[in-house]
């Protein structure tokens, strides 16, 4: 199993722990042992490397820092709709 299965699988395990209760309520105080949004950001970027990996990626990516935005200049985005 690869780092980034190994991760998601420890993520999905936490968000399901916190959903079944790890939050506590006495009168108007409350505990929350852990923060389920940030779970559940932590279970999505390691789904996306686990799914990139499963792909073969090498988990980066390149860079276009020309402002063109991959097109050569004058060229138009006749692709989208505004």
């Amino acid at each position: 199993m690869s780092t980034a299965t190994d991760m998601r699988d420890k993520y999905l395990a936490a968000e399901v722990a916190i959903l079944s209760g790890q939050s506590y309520r006495w009168g108007d105080r409350q505990l929350t042992r852990a923060d389920l949004a940030q779970v559940q950001e932590g279970r999505r970027e390691w789904e996306r490397k686990a799914a990139s990996e499963a792909r073969g990626g090498r988990g980066y990516s390149l860079a276009d820092f020309s402002g063109s935005g991959g097109r050569e200049a004058g060229e138009r985005d006749w692709g989208r709709c505004r």
